[in-house]
């Protein structure tokens, strides 16, 4: 396996190599500044006690809602504002993702990490132009990619110069409105020599499953959580909400704030363990 890269995602926070697994948790949509407020400091509060690095993430903007009528976000200047307070208040790094180059350089101005969408994984312009804006860089693995197949992604990003790239895996289209999570995906994407991280949540989404909006199984992501810590992987990306059948997207597969506790102990313990000695 290629050495793993290890490097700073954001002022005293590294990832990769023997650093602890960051924890990237919030809900799908900044859906408002309250919302936001109240998951960011929950998430952050239960990662403090548990001793795991915490990375707010929230969409300004979901540019692929399976209806041309479900909500968005709140755009990109209001949706920006409230990643910039979070990150003020709670002093935690953020994470948002871009949809379009022409975003990119309003969005780098803000957030610590851009994140490309795992539908956008291929897109040339997208990838060079995060790499261009010196953050890092997390590529969502399409469902329709073969992780061995990202490495023409990551290198697009580090063309540019920037090497402080991830990869996540976030499952693999399987029949109709159904994905499913081959583990051996973390250790080909890991022999990239890149950090992976995984996306318990999305992983357990059904797409378009509800017709006009997706489905989710949530009493899967714990025990994909539990097998990815066990695999092992340089972090968890996580969406929650306190009231999932509330929010406004990807409830169907979002954690409570009281499940996210408990989903984070037990990846805890099994990737200490997995890792002693």
């Amino acid at each position: 396996m290629a050495a793993m890269r290890s490097f700073e995602l954001a002022p005293g926070l590294r990832v990769g190599g023997d650093a602890l697994p960051v924890i990237v948790a919030g809900p799908c949509v900044a859906e408002s500044l309250d919302l936001c407020r109240r998951i960011a400091g929950t998430a952050a509060a239960i990662c403090r006690d548990l001793g795991l690095p915490y990375i707010f993430k929230a969409s300004f903007d979901k540019a692929n809602r399976t209806s041309g009528t479900s909500f968005r976000g709140r755009g990109l200047e209001e949706g920006l504002a409230i990643l910039a307070a979070i990150k003020a208040e709670f002093g935690v790094p953020v994470l948002t993702d871009v949809h379009e180059s022409a975003q990119v350089p309003a969005v780098a101005r803000v957030v610590d990490i851009l994140q490309i969408p795992a539908f956008l994984c291929r897109q040339t312009d997208l990838l060079q132009a995060a790499g261009e804006s010196g953050l890092p860089v997390n590529i969502k693995k399409g469902q329709f990619m073969a992780p061995e197949d990202m490495g023409p992604a990551l290198h697009k990003v580090e063309q540019s110069g920037n090497t402080r790239v991830l990869l996540t895996e976030r499952g693999s289209t399987f029949g109709y409105h159904n994905l499913v999570v081959d583990m051996r995906s973390l250790v080909v994407m890991a022999e990239l020599g890149v950090p992976v991280l995984f996306d318990g949540t999305h992983s357990v989404q059904l797409p378009g499953g509800q017709g006009s909006c997706s489905g989710g199984q949530r009493q899967f992501i714990a025990p994909l959580v539990r097998a990815a810590a066990a695999v092992g992987v340089s972090g968890l990306f996580l969406e929650t909400h306190p009231e999932p059948s509330q929010a406004l997207s990807d409830g169907a597969n979002s954690l409570t704030l009281e499940e996210l506790r408990s989903v984070l102990i037990s990846f805890k313990a099994i990737h200490e363990h997995a890792h002693a000695g």
